[in-house]
Protein backbone atom coordinates (compact mmCIF):
# COMPACT_ATOMS: atom_id res chain seq x y z
CA UNK A 1 0.00 0.00 0.00
CA UNK A 2 3.06 2.46 0.73
CA UNK A 3 4.24 1.58 -2.62
CA UNK A 4 0.96 2.02 -4.44
CA UNK A 5 0.19 5.52 -2.52
CA UNK A 6 4.09 6.33 -3.80
CA UNK A 7 3.30 5.64 -7.18
CA UNK A 8 0.35 7.71 -7.33
CA UNK A 9 2.50 10.70 -6.07
CA UNK A 10 4.94 10.39 -8.54
CA UNK A 11 2.20 10.24 -11.24
CA UNK A 12 2.63 6.73 -12.19
CA UNK A 13 -1.12 6.20 -11.97
CA UNK A 14 -0.71 2.28 -14.24
CA UNK A 15 1.77 1.01 -11.18
CA UNK A 16 -0.20 2.21 -8.46
CA UNK A 17 -3.32 0.84 -9.47
CA UNK A 18 -2.10 -2.64 -10.23
CA UNK A 19 -0.26 -2.29 -6.67
CA UNK A 20 -3.68 -1.54 -5.37
CA UNK A 21 -5.13 -4.60 -6.87
CA UNK A 22 -2.99 -6.75 -5.01
CA UNK A 23 -4.20 -5.29 -1.67
CA UNK A 24 -7.53 -5.49 -2.86
CA UNK A 25 -7.82 -8.85 -3.52
CA UNK A 26 -6.34 -9.60 -0.20
CA UNK A 27 -8.64 -7.27 1.87
CA UNK A 28 -11.90 -6.28 -0.09
CA UNK A 29 -13.31 -3.94 2.01
CA UNK A 30 -9.52 -1.78 3.18
CA UNK A 31 -10.73 1.99 2.58
CA UNK A 32 -7.49 3.03 1.85
CA UNK A 33 -6.71 1.04 -1.41
CA UNK A 34 -10.76 1.68 -2.40
CA UNK A 35 -10.25 5.45 -2.08
CA UNK A 36 -6.75 5.33 -4.00
CA UNK A 37 -8.22 3.56 -6.81
CA UNK A 38 -11.04 5.58 -7.28
CA UNK A 39 -9.38 8.50 -7.09
CA UNK A 40 -7.48 6.81 -9.94
CA UNK A 41 -10.66 5.91 -12.06
CA UNK A 42 -11.75 9.28 -11.82
CA UNK A 43 -8.75 10.65 -13.06
CA UNK A 44 -8.35 8.29 -15.66
CA UNK A 45 -11.94 9.66 -17.05
CA UNK A 46 -13.39 6.04 -15.78
CA UNK A 47 -16.03 7.81 -14.41
CA UNK A 48 -18.17 4.80 -13.62
CA UNK A 49 -15.76 2.96 -11.95
CA UNK A 50 -14.41 5.77 -9.78
CA UNK A 51 -18.08 6.36 -8.06
CA UNK A 52 -18.80 2.94 -7.31
CA UNK A 53 -15.09 2.41 -5.65
CA UNK A 54 -15.70 5.41 -3.44
CA UNK A 55 -19.17 4.37 -2.78
CA UNK A 56 -17.56 0.93 -1.37
CA UNK A 57 -14.79 3.53 0.33
CA UNK A 58 -17.57 5.88 2.46
CA UNK A 59 -19.23 2.72 3.22
CA UNK A 60 -16.58 1.18 4.49
CA UNK A 61 -15.65 4.25 6.31
CA UNK A 62 -18.07 6.37 6.91
CA UNK A 63 -16.45 9.26 8.99
CA UNK A 64 -14.13 10.50 5.62
CA UNK A 65 -15.00 14.01 4.68
CA UNK A 66 -12.57 14.09 1.89
CA UNK A 67 -13.70 10.56 0.44
CA UNK A 68 -17.31 11.95 0.43
CA UNK A 69 -16.23 15.16 -1.20
CA UNK A 70 -14.32 13.48 -3.80
CA UNK A 71 -17.05 11.17 -4.31
CA UNK A 72 -19.54 14.63 -4.77
CA UNK A 73 -16.86 15.35 -7.37
CA UNK A 74 -16.98 12.13 -9.84
CA UNK A 75 -20.84 11.98 -9.14
CA UNK A 76 -21.03 15.90 -10.92
CA UNK A 77 -18.82 14.83 -13.83
CA UNK A 78 -21.30 11.87 -14.52
CA UNK A 79 -24.03 14.81 -14.42
CA UNK A 80 -25.66 13.02 -11.07
CA UNK A 81 -25.90 16.14 -8.86
CA UNK A 82 -28.47 14.73 -6.82
CA UNK A 83 -26.26 12.27 -5.43
CA UNK A 84 -23.41 14.64 -5.90
CA UNK A 85 -25.27 16.76 -3.59
CA UNK A 86 -26.15 14.12 -0.72
CA UNK A 87 -22.51 13.41 -0.99
CA UNK A 88 -21.23 16.89 -0.56
CA UNK A 89 -23.27 17.42 2.11
CA UNK A 90 -22.33 14.43 3.84
CA UNK A 91 -18.74 16.05 3.70
CA UNK A 92 -19.96 18.92 5.28
CA UNK A 93 -21.65 17.26 7.95
CA UNK A 94 -18.23 15.96 8.85
CA UNK A 95 -16.54 18.82 8.17
CA UNK A 96 -18.54 22.38 8.71
CA UNK A 97 -15.57 23.90 7.74
CA UNK A 98 -14.85 22.46 4.56
CA UNK A 99 -14.94 25.55 1.99
CA UNK A 100 -14.20 23.09 -1.22
CA UNK A 101 -17.03 21.10 -0.10
CA UNK A 102 -19.40 24.33 -0.16
CA UNK A 103 -18.15 25.64 -3.28
CA UNK A 104 -19.16 22.29 -4.85
CA UNK A 105 -22.31 22.09 -3.06
CA UNK A 106 -23.18 25.55 -4.70
CA UNK A 107 -22.15 24.41 -8.04
CA UNK A 108 -24.71 21.03 -7.92
CA UNK A 109 -27.50 23.30 -6.66
CA UNK A 110 -26.76 25.45 -9.75
CA UNK A 111 -26.52 22.65 -11.92
CA UNK A 112 -30.07 21.45 -10.10
CA UNK A 113 -31.55 24.97 -11.28
CA UNK A 114 -31.60 25.88 -7.43
CA UNK A 115 -30.10 29.15 -7.62
CA UNK A 116 -31.10 30.90 -4.34
CA UNK A 117 -29.63 27.63 -2.16
CA UNK A 118 -26.64 27.83 -4.58
CA UNK A 119 -26.08 31.25 -3.62
CA UNK A 120 -26.28 29.92 0.18
CA UNK A 121 -23.58 27.76 -0.32
CA UNK A 122 -21.20 30.14 -2.10
CA UNK A 123 -21.59 32.70 0.55
CA UNK A 124 -20.55 30.23 3.23
CA UNK A 125 -17.52 29.30 1.44
CA UNK A 126 -16.52 32.86 0.78
CA UNK A 127 -16.91 33.38 4.58
CA UNK A 128 -14.84 30.88 5.28
CA UNK A 129 -11.94 32.16 2.49
CA UNK A 130 -12.57 35.32 1.93
CA UNK A 131 -10.10 35.03 -1.15
CA UNK A 132 -12.07 32.15 -3.12
CA UNK A 133 -11.60 33.91 -6.57
CA UNK A 134 -13.73 31.02 -8.09
CA UNK A 135 -16.84 31.19 -5.19
CA UNK A 136 -17.43 34.78 -6.02
CA UNK A 137 -17.20 34.10 -9.96
CA UNK A 138 -20.08 31.29 -8.90
CA UNK A 139 -21.74 33.31 -6.77
CA UNK A 140 -22.43 35.86 -9.10
CA UNK A 141 -23.82 33.62 -11.61
CA UNK A 142 -26.24 32.36 -9.08
CA UNK A 143 -27.07 35.83 -8.78
CA UNK A 144 -27.15 36.42 -12.27
CA UNK A 145 -29.57 33.39 -13.11
CA UNK A 146 -31.58 35.31 -9.78
CA UNK A 147 -31.35 38.35 -12.21
CA UNK A 148 -29.55 40.46 -9.22
CA UNK A 149 -27.40 41.92 -12.09
CA UNK A 150 -26.20 44.25 -10.38
CA UNK A 151 -24.86 42.08 -7.27
CA UNK A 152 -23.88 39.72 -9.71
CA UNK A 153 -21.61 42.92 -11.49
CA UNK A 154 -20.23 43.35 -8.03
CA UNK A 155 -19.17 39.43 -7.47
CA UNK A 156 -17.13 38.93 -10.78
CA UNK A 157 -16.15 42.49 -10.14
CA UNK A 158 -14.67 41.31 -6.71
CA UNK A 159 -13.67 37.86 -8.29
CA UNK A 160 -11.51 39.75 -11.00
CA UNK A 161 -9.97 41.65 -8.69
CA UNK A 162 -8.74 38.39 -6.11
CA UNK A 163 -7.27 36.96 -9.80
CA UNK A 164 -7.29 39.36 -12.60
CA UNK A 165 -6.05 36.66 -15.03
CA UNK A 166 -9.89 34.96 -14.76
CA UNK A 167 -10.84 34.77 -18.36
CA UNK A 168 -14.32 33.15 -16.99
CA UNK A 169 -14.72 36.13 -14.49
CA UNK A 170 -14.14 38.48 -17.41
CA UNK A 171 -16.64 36.63 -19.74
CA UNK A 172 -19.47 36.18 -16.84
CA UNK A 173 -18.88 40.63 -16.21
CA UNK A 174 -19.62 40.85 -19.76
CA UNK A 175 -22.76 39.05 -19.15
CA UNK A 176 -24.07 41.11 -16.08
CA UNK A 177 -23.17 44.27 -18.21
CA UNK A 178 -24.93 42.60 -21.48
CA UNK A 179 -28.29 42.11 -19.33
CA UNK A 180 -27.90 46.12 -17.71
CA UNK A 181 -27.80 47.16 -21.37
CA UNK A 182 -23.81 48.30 -20.64
CA UNK A 183 -23.25 47.11 -24.25
CA UNK A 184 -19.53 48.55 -24.56
CA UNK A 185 -18.85 47.48 -21.95
CA UNK A 186 -19.96 44.21 -21.75
CA UNK A 187 -17.85 44.30 -24.90
CA UNK A 188 -14.71 45.17 -23.14
CA UNK A 189 -14.93 42.15 -20.95
CA UNK A 190 -15.88 39.71 -23.26
CA UNK A 191 -12.76 40.83 -25.36
CA UNK A 192 -10.82 40.85 -21.67
CA UNK A 193 -11.67 36.79 -21.67
CA UNK A 194 -10.76 36.30 -24.87
CA UNK A 195 -6.97 37.83 -24.57
CA UNK A 196 -6.51 35.38 -21.74
CA UNK A 197 -8.05 32.47 -23.48
CA UNK A 198 -8.20 32.66 -27.61
CA UNK A 199 -10.07 29.75 -27.48
CA UNK A 200 -13.07 31.11 -25.37
CA UNK A 201 -15.97 29.86 -27.98
CA UNK A 202 -18.90 31.25 -25.50
CA UNK A 203 -16.64 34.71 -25.03
CA UNK A 204 -16.18 34.74 -28.87
CA UNK A 205 -20.02 33.99 -29.72
CA UNK A 206 -21.34 36.96 -26.50
CA UNK A 207 -18.76 39.44 -28.00
CA UNK A 208 -20.74 38.81 -31.19
CA UNK A 209 -24.09 39.51 -29.14
CA UNK A 210 -22.24 42.84 -27.72
CA UNK A 211 -21.50 43.93 -31.30
CA UNK A 212 -24.57 42.95 -32.75
CA UNK A 213 -26.67 45.26 -30.08
CA UNK A 214 -24.10 47.77 -30.61
CA UNK A 215 -25.49 47.49 -34.11
CA UNK A 216 -21.64 46.47 -35.52
CA UNK A 217 -23.36 43.87 -37.42
CA UNK A 218 -19.95 43.03 -39.52
CA UNK A 219 -18.14 42.46 -36.60
CA UNK A 220 -20.64 40.55 -35.04
CA UNK A 221 -20.49 38.10 -37.56
CA UNK A 222 -16.96 38.04 -37.38
CA UNK A 223 -16.72 36.85 -33.65
CA UNK A 224 -19.97 34.34 -34.68
CA UNK A 225 -17.19 32.58 -37.16
CA UNK A 226 -14.49 32.18 -34.87
CA UNK A 227 -16.96 30.94 -32.11
CA UNK A 228 -17.68 28.48 -34.90
CA UNK A 229 -14.28 27.88 -36.02
CA UNK A 230 -12.85 27.12 -32.32
CA UNK A 231 -16.14 24.71 -31.59
CA UNK A 232 -17.83 23.97 -35.08
CA UNK A 233 -20.92 21.93 -33.33
CA UNK A 234 -21.62 25.50 -31.37
CA UNK A 235 -25.72 25.44 -32.10
CA UNK A 236 -25.90 28.85 -30.63
CA UNK A 237 -23.40 30.74 -32.38
CA UNK A 238 -24.62 28.86 -35.36
CA UNK A 239 -28.18 30.47 -34.41
CA UNK A 240 -26.54 33.75 -33.72
CA UNK A 241 -24.91 34.03 -37.24
CA UNK A 242 -28.28 33.35 -38.76
CA UNK A 243 -29.55 36.32 -36.95
CA UNK A 244 -26.80 38.67 -37.82
CA UNK A 245 -26.99 37.79 -41.39
CA UNK A 246 -30.33 38.23 -41.30
CA UNK A 247 -29.85 42.09 -40.27
CA UNK A 248 -27.41 42.45 -42.62
CA UNK A 249 -30.21 40.66 -45.16
CA UNK A 250 -28.23 37.63 -46.45
CA UNK A 251 -31.20 35.59 -46.22
CA UNK A 252 -30.16 32.84 -48.46
CA UNK A 253 -26.46 32.48 -46.18
CA UNK A 254 -28.26 32.87 -42.84
CA UNK A 255 -30.74 30.33 -43.68
CA UNK A 256 -28.07 28.01 -44.15
CA UNK A 257 -26.85 28.94 -40.64
CA UNK A 258 -29.98 28.14 -38.91
CA UNK A 259 -30.32 24.76 -40.72
CA UNK A 260 -26.94 23.83 -39.23
CA UNK A 261 -28.17 25.13 -35.95
CA UNK A 262 -30.74 22.42 -36.14
CA UNK A 263 -28.46 19.69 -37.62
CA UNK A 264 -26.52 20.25 -34.18
CA UNK A 265 -29.72 20.88 -31.91
CA UNK A 266 -32.50 19.52 -33.73
CA UNK A 267 -34.91 20.68 -30.78
CA UNK A 268 -33.74 24.06 -30.88
CA UNK A 269 -36.89 25.92 -30.79
CA UNK A 270 -35.75 29.44 -31.62
CA UNK A 271 -33.45 28.41 -33.95
CA UNK A 272 -36.71 27.14 -35.87
CA UNK A 273 -38.31 30.36 -35.63
CA UNK A 274 -35.44 32.19 -36.64
CA UNK A 275 -35.28 29.54 -40.05
CA UNK A 276 -39.20 30.84 -40.42
CA UNK A 277 -37.86 33.95 -40.46
CA UNK A 278 -35.37 33.76 -43.11
CA UNK A 279 -37.65 31.57 -45.34
CA UNK A 280 -40.37 34.35 -45.07
CA UNK A 281 -37.61 36.42 -46.06
CA UNK A 282 -37.21 34.65 -48.68
CA UNK A 283 -41.07 34.11 -49.60
CA UNK A 284 -40.96 31.06 -49.18
CA UNK A 285 -44.24 31.18 -46.95
CA UNK A 286 -46.09 27.63 -46.52
CA UNK A 287 -42.19 26.28 -45.40
CA UNK A 288 -41.82 29.17 -42.68
CA UNK A 289 -45.17 28.37 -41.30
CA UNK A 290 -44.25 24.78 -40.86
CA UNK A 291 -40.68 25.79 -38.69
CA UNK A 292 -42.78 28.28 -36.59
CA UNK A 293 -45.33 25.52 -35.82
CA UNK A 294 -42.34 23.21 -35.03
CA UNK A 295 -40.90 26.41 -33.00
CA UNK A 296 -44.24 26.36 -30.44
CA UNK A 297 -44.56 22.50 -30.50
CA UNK A 298 -41.22 22.40 -28.93
CA UNK A 299 -42.02 25.50 -26.90
CA UNK A 300 -45.98 26.16 -26.27
CA UNK A 301 -44.92 29.69 -24.72
CA UNK A 302 -42.70 30.92 -27.79
CA UNK A 303 -44.51 34.10 -28.31
CA UNK A 304 -41.75 35.57 -30.83
CA UNK A 305 -43.19 32.28 -32.99
CA UNK A 306 -46.79 33.11 -32.54
CA UNK A 307 -46.33 36.66 -33.81
CA UNK A 308 -43.88 35.33 -36.64
CA UNK A 309 -46.41 32.73 -37.66
CA UNK A 310 -48.80 35.93 -38.06
CA UNK A 311 -46.90 38.01 -40.48
CA UNK A 312 -46.36 34.86 -42.50
CA UNK A 313 -49.80 34.40 -42.31
CA UNK A 314 -50.59 38.22 -42.88
CA UNK A 315 -48.47 38.05 -46.13
CA UNK A 316 -50.74 35.36 -47.43
CA UNK A 317 -53.64 37.68 -47.07
CA UNK A 318 -54.98 34.79 -44.50
CA UNK A 319 -55.76 37.90 -41.97
CA UNK A 320 -58.54 35.64 -39.86
CA UNK A 321 -55.55 33.18 -39.34
CA UNK A 322 -52.98 36.23 -38.56
CA UNK A 323 -55.20 37.61 -36.12
CA UNK A 324 -54.95 34.59 -34.02
CA UNK A 325 -51.36 34.06 -34.38
CA UNK A 326 -50.86 37.17 -32.77
CA UNK A 327 -53.58 37.12 -30.05
CA UNK A 328 -51.52 33.97 -28.86
CA UNK A 329 -48.61 35.71 -28.80
CA UNK A 330 -50.18 38.56 -26.73
CA UNK A 331 -51.59 35.64 -24.32
CA UNK A 332 -48.21 34.80 -23.89
CA UNK A 333 -46.56 37.91 -23.54
CA UNK A 334 -48.87 41.00 -22.85
CA UNK A 335 -46.78 43.41 -23.10
CA UNK A 336 -45.49 42.51 -26.19
CA UNK A 337 -45.73 45.66 -28.25
CA UNK A 338 -44.96 44.01 -31.99
CA UNK A 339 -47.83 42.08 -31.62
CA UNK A 340 -50.43 44.22 -30.49
CA UNK A 341 -48.84 46.56 -33.71
CA UNK A 342 -49.43 43.39 -35.94
CA UNK A 343 -52.90 42.49 -34.76
CA UNK A 344 -53.70 45.93 -35.38
CA UNK A 345 -52.98 45.47 -38.53
CA UNK A 346 -54.90 42.09 -39.14
CA UNK A 347 -57.73 44.03 -37.41
CA UNK A 348 -57.36 46.74 -40.31
CA UNK A 349 -57.40 44.27 -42.91
CA UNK A 350 -60.64 42.87 -41.81
CA UNK A 351 -62.08 46.16 -41.67
CA UNK A 352 -62.62 46.06 -37.86
CA UNK A 353 -61.81 49.77 -37.38
CA UNK A 354 -62.03 50.62 -34.11
CA UNK A 355 -60.99 47.58 -32.59
CA UNK A 356 -57.85 47.84 -35.12
CA UNK A 357 -57.42 51.59 -33.59
CA UNK A 358 -57.95 49.75 -29.47
CA UNK A 359 -54.90 47.53 -30.66
CA UNK A 360 -52.78 50.36 -31.80
CA UNK A 361 -53.47 52.03 -29.04
CA UNK A 362 -52.33 49.03 -27.03
CA UNK A 363 -48.78 48.74 -28.91
CA UNK A 364 -48.25 52.43 -27.93
CA UNK A 365 -48.79 51.55 -23.98
CA UNK A 366 -46.76 48.94 -24.48
CA UNK A 367 -43.70 50.17 -25.97
CA UNK A 368 -44.28 49.96 -29.48
CA UNK A 369 -42.38 52.12 -32.38
CA UNK A 370 -44.12 55.64 -31.49
CA UNK A 371 -43.70 56.82 -35.23
CA UNK A 372 -45.44 54.03 -36.89
CA UNK A 373 -48.29 53.55 -34.74
CA UNK A 374 -48.79 57.03 -35.15
CA UNK A 375 -49.02 57.04 -38.55
CA UNK A 376 -51.11 53.73 -38.23
CA UNK A 377 -53.73 55.68 -36.53
CA UNK A 378 -53.82 58.88 -38.67
CA UNK A 379 -54.91 56.91 -41.48
CA UNK A 380 -57.67 55.57 -39.67
CA UNK A 381 -58.61 59.12 -38.64
CA UNK A 382 -57.75 58.79 -35.23
CA UNK A 383 -54.24 60.96 -35.05
CA UNK A 384 -53.01 63.79 -36.62
CA UNK A 385 -51.58 63.18 -40.10
CA UNK A 386 -47.76 63.52 -40.45
CA UNK A 387 -45.92 65.00 -42.52
CA UNK A 388 -44.67 61.82 -44.64
CA UNK A 389 -44.83 57.70 -43.80
CA UNK A 390 -41.70 56.37 -41.30
CA UNK A 391 -38.70 56.32 -43.34
CA UNK A 392 -38.39 52.84 -41.40
CA UNK A 393 -41.74 51.72 -42.31
CA UNK A 394 -41.03 52.40 -46.06
CA UNK A 395 -38.33 50.60 -46.29
CA UNK A 396 -39.93 47.13 -44.64
CA UNK A 397 -42.41 47.84 -46.90
CA UNK A 398 -40.64 47.73 -49.57
CA UNK A 399 -37.63 45.53 -48.43
CA UNK A 400 -39.96 42.71 -48.27
CA UNK A 401 -42.08 43.68 -51.55
CA UNK A 402 -39.09 43.42 -53.37
CA UNK A 403 -38.81 39.73 -55.25
CA UNK A 404 -42.37 40.01 -56.07
CA UNK A 405 -42.78 44.08 -57.28
CA UNK A 406 -42.37 44.28 -60.51
CA UNK A 407 -45.06 40.90 -60.75
CA UNK A 408 -47.55 42.34 -58.64
CA UNK A 409 -47.42 46.14 -59.42
CA UNK A 410 -47.47 45.90 -63.06
CA UNK A 411 -49.31 42.12 -63.20
CA UNK A 412 -52.23 42.34 -61.08
CA UNK A 413 -52.54 45.89 -60.23
CA UNK A 414 -52.38 47.18 -63.91
CA UNK A 415 -49.42 49.66 -63.22
CA UNK A 416 -49.20 51.93 -66.46
CA UNK A 417 -47.52 55.16 -64.43
CA UNK A 418 -44.11 54.77 -65.39
CA UNK A 419 -45.02 55.33 -68.71
CA UNK A 420 -47.33 57.38 -68.81
CA UNK A 421 -45.36 59.75 -67.21
CA UNK A 422 -42.73 59.13 -69.89
CA UNK A 423 -45.02 59.88 -72.27
CA UNK A 424 -46.36 63.13 -71.21
CA UNK A 425 -42.76 64.22 -70.39
CA UNK A 426 -41.43 63.62 -73.89
CA UNK A 427 -44.82 65.60 -75.60
CA UNK A 428 -42.86 68.58 -73.61
CA UNK A 429 -39.22 67.97 -73.66
CA UNK A 430 -37.77 67.03 -76.95
CA UNK A 431 -34.06 67.17 -74.96
CA UNK A 432 -31.96 63.65 -75.39
CA UNK A 433 -28.25 63.17 -73.15
CA UNK A 434 -30.33 64.32 -69.71
CA UNK A 435 -28.57 63.83 -66.16
CA UNK A 436 -31.73 61.83 -64.91
CA UNK A 437 -32.53 61.64 -61.07
CA UNK A 438 -35.04 58.62 -60.28
CA UNK A 439 -36.18 59.09 -57.31
CA UNK A 440 -37.49 56.40 -55.36
CA UNK A 441 -36.50 54.15 -58.09
CA UNK A 442 -37.49 50.85 -56.57
CA UNK A 443 -36.48 48.06 -59.24
CA UNK A 444 -35.64 50.11 -61.73
CA UNK A 445 -39.36 49.98 -63.48
CA UNK A 446 -38.35 53.43 -65.17
CA UNK A 447 -34.63 52.41 -65.95
CA UNK A 448 -35.96 50.81 -69.70
CA UNK A 449 -37.76 54.46 -70.60
CA UNK A 450 -35.40 56.81 -69.47
CA UNK A 451 -31.85 55.14 -70.71
CA UNK A 452 -32.56 56.39 -74.19
CA UNK A 453 -33.22 59.76 -72.95
CA UNK A 454 -30.42 59.79 -70.43
CA UNK A 455 -26.62 61.16 -70.50
CA UNK A 456 -26.26 59.60 -67.03
CA UNK A 457 -29.19 57.97 -64.95
CA UNK A 458 -28.90 57.88 -61.16
CA UNK A 459 -31.82 56.25 -58.73
CA UNK A 460 -32.50 57.01 -55.22
CA UNK A 461 -34.38 54.69 -53.08
CA UNK A 462 -34.76 54.03 -49.31
CA UNK A 463 -35.07 50.17 -50.12
CA UNK A 464 -31.98 48.39 -50.19
CA UNK A 465 -33.45 44.82 -51.19
CA UNK A 466 -35.45 47.43 -54.07
CA UNK A 467 -31.85 48.84 -55.17
CA UNK A 468 -30.35 45.54 -55.73
CA UNK A 469 -32.94 44.68 -57.58
CA UNK A 470 -32.56 47.63 -59.88
CA UNK A 471 -28.58 47.50 -59.48
CA UNK A 472 -29.50 44.00 -61.63
CA UNK A 473 -30.80 45.78 -64.63
CA UNK A 474 -27.63 47.36 -65.23
CA UNK A 475 -29.31 50.43 -66.81
CA UNK A 476 -28.16 52.58 -63.53
CA UNK A 477 -24.77 54.66 -63.53
CA UNK A 478 -25.25 55.31 -59.47
CA UNK A 479 -27.56 53.70 -57.34
CA UNK A 480 -27.85 55.24 -53.50
CA UNK A 481 -29.87 54.03 -50.75
CA UNK A 482 -31.49 57.37 -48.82
CA UNK A 483 -34.55 59.42 -48.04
CA UNK A 484 -35.33 61.33 -51.04
CA UNK A 485 -36.06 64.89 -49.97
CA UNK A 486 -32.50 64.05 -47.59
CA UNK A 487 -30.63 63.37 -51.05
CA UNK A 488 -31.72 65.96 -53.19
CA UNK A 489 -30.31 68.53 -50.46
CA UNK A 490 -27.15 67.34 -51.43
CA UNK A 491 -27.25 67.89 -54.67
CA UNK A 492 -26.78 71.27 -56.64
CA UNK A 493 -27.44 72.28 -60.02
CA UNK A 494 -26.83 68.56 -60.82
CA UNK A 495 -29.88 67.27 -62.75
CA UNK A 496 -31.54 67.93 -65.68
CA UNK A 497 -34.70 65.83 -64.81
CA UNK A 498 -35.77 64.57 -61.60
CA UNK A 499 -38.76 61.76 -61.69
CA UNK A 500 -40.66 60.02 -59.14
CA UNK A 501 -43.35 57.64 -59.87
CA UNK A 502 -45.70 56.74 -57.13
CA UNK A 503 -43.15 58.13 -54.67
CA UNK A 504 -44.78 61.14 -53.22
CA UNK A 505 -47.83 58.80 -52.19
CA UNK A 506 -45.59 57.96 -49.04
CA UNK A 507 -45.13 61.95 -48.20
CA UNK A 508 -47.62 64.34 -47.87
CA UNK A 509 -46.09 67.59 -47.15
CA UNK A 510 -44.26 67.96 -50.25
CA UNK A 511 -42.88 71.71 -49.69
CA UNK A 512 -39.20 69.89 -48.49
CA UNK A 513 -39.50 67.76 -51.67
CA UNK A 514 -39.85 70.65 -53.91
CA UNK A 515 -37.09 72.83 -52.32
CA UNK A 516 -34.82 70.10 -52.51
CA UNK A 517 -35.70 69.52 -55.89
CA UNK A 518 -35.47 73.41 -57.05
CA UNK A 519 -32.03 72.83 -55.44
CA UNK A 520 -31.09 70.08 -56.81
CA UNK A 521 -31.81 70.71 -60.60
CA UNK A 522 -30.38 73.03 -63.49
CA UNK A 523 -32.22 75.89 -64.61
CA UNK A 524 -34.88 74.72 -66.89
CA UNK A 525 -34.82 71.51 -65.58
CA UNK A 526 -37.69 69.44 -65.28
CA UNK A 527 -39.83 68.17 -62.17
CA UNK A 528 -42.40 65.04 -63.21
CA UNK A 529 -43.88 62.99 -60.67
CA UNK A 530 -47.32 61.22 -60.03
CA UNK A 531 -50.00 61.39 -57.01
CA UNK A 532 -53.23 59.69 -56.48
CA UNK A 533 -55.68 63.10 -56.82
CA UNK A 534 -57.25 64.45 -53.61
CA UNK A 535 -60.20 67.21 -53.52
CA UNK A 536 -60.14 69.89 -51.04
CA UNK A 537 -57.59 69.56 -48.32
CA UNK A 538 -53.72 70.37 -49.62
CA UNK A 539 -52.80 66.57 -48.45
CA UNK A 540 -55.10 63.75 -46.97
CA UNK A 541 -53.59 60.20 -45.43
CA UNK A 542 -56.25 57.55 -46.68
CA UNK A 543 -56.76 54.07 -44.98
CA UNK A 544 -54.25 52.19 -47.82
CA UNK A 545 -52.02 54.72 -45.55
CA UNK A 546 -50.94 56.35 -48.91
CA UNK A 547 -51.65 60.07 -48.89
CA UNK A 548 -53.67 61.89 -51.77
CA UNK A 549 -52.50 65.65 -52.96
CA UNK A 550 -55.02 68.04 -54.47
CA UNK A 551 -53.85 69.84 -57.89
CA UNK A 552 -54.60 73.10 -56.39
CA UNK A 553 -52.16 72.35 -53.38
CA UNK A 554 -49.24 71.08 -56.18
CA UNK A 555 -49.77 74.29 -58.55
CA UNK A 556 -49.16 76.40 -54.95
CA UNK A 557 -45.95 74.52 -54.31
CA UNK A 558 -44.76 74.86 -57.82
CA UNK A 559 -45.83 79.21 -57.34
CA UNK A 560 -43.96 79.04 -54.14
CA UNK A 561 -40.46 76.83 -54.90
CA UNK A 562 -40.28 78.86 -58.53
CA UNK A 563 -41.09 76.00 -60.95
CA UNK A 564 -43.77 76.61 -63.76
CA UNK A 565 -46.82 73.85 -64.46
CA UNK A 566 -46.48 72.53 -67.65
CA UNK A 567 -49.29 70.15 -67.45
CA UNK A 568 -50.82 68.40 -64.80
CA UNK A 569 -53.12 65.72 -66.12
CA UNK A 570 -55.75 63.05 -64.46
CA UNK A 571 -55.17 59.35 -65.14
CA UNK A 572 -56.08 55.75 -63.85
CA UNK A 573 -52.59 55.28 -62.40
CA UNK A 574 -52.90 51.83 -61.03
CA UNK A 575 -55.94 49.46 -59.32
CA UNK A 576 -56.76 48.32 -55.61
CA UNK A 577 -59.17 45.82 -55.14
CA UNK A 578 -60.36 45.56 -58.20
CA UNK A 579 -60.85 49.09 -58.45
CA UNK A 580 -59.53 52.50 -60.47
CA UNK A 581 -57.25 54.28 -58.31
CA UNK A 582 -57.40 57.65 -60.39
CA UNK A 583 -54.13 60.22 -59.75
CA UNK A 584 -52.33 62.97 -61.38
CA UNK A 585 -49.12 63.08 -63.54
CA UNK A 586 -47.55 66.61 -63.29
CA UNK A 587 -44.40 67.93 -65.15
CA UNK A 588 -43.22 70.97 -64.17
CA UNK A 589 -39.86 73.21 -64.73
CA UNK A 590 -37.44 74.96 -62.56
CA UNK A 591 -37.72 78.56 -63.78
Amino acid sequence: MERAASAYQQGNWTEAERLCRVVLDAQPDNFDVLYLMGMIAAQTQRLQEGAALLARAVSTNPNHAEAFYNRGIVLSGLGRHETALESYESAIALKPVYVQAHHSRGNALLSLNRPAAALESFERAIALAPDHAEACNNRGIAHFYLKHFEDALDSFERAIALAPDYADAHYNLGNALRDLDRHEEALASYEKAIALRPDHAEACNNRGVALFNLKRHTAALESYERAIALRPGYAVACNNRGVVLLALKRHEAARESFERALAITPDYADAHCNLGNALRNLNRYEEALQRYERAVALKPDHAEAHNSCGLTLFELKRHAAALNSYERAIGIKPDYGDAHFNRGNALHELHQSEQAIAAYRQALANGGNAERIAYALAALGAAPVPAAAPAQFVAGLFDRYADRFDQHLVGSLKYQTPALLVDQLTRFCSSRNLDILDLGCGTGLLGPLLKPLAGTLTGVDLSGNMLEKARQRQLYDDLVEAEVGAFLQTKRDTYDLAIAADVFVYIGDLAAVFAGARHALRQGGWLSFSIEAGDGADFVLRPTRRYAHSAAYLERLARDHGFSVSSIEQRVIRQERGADINGNLALMRRA
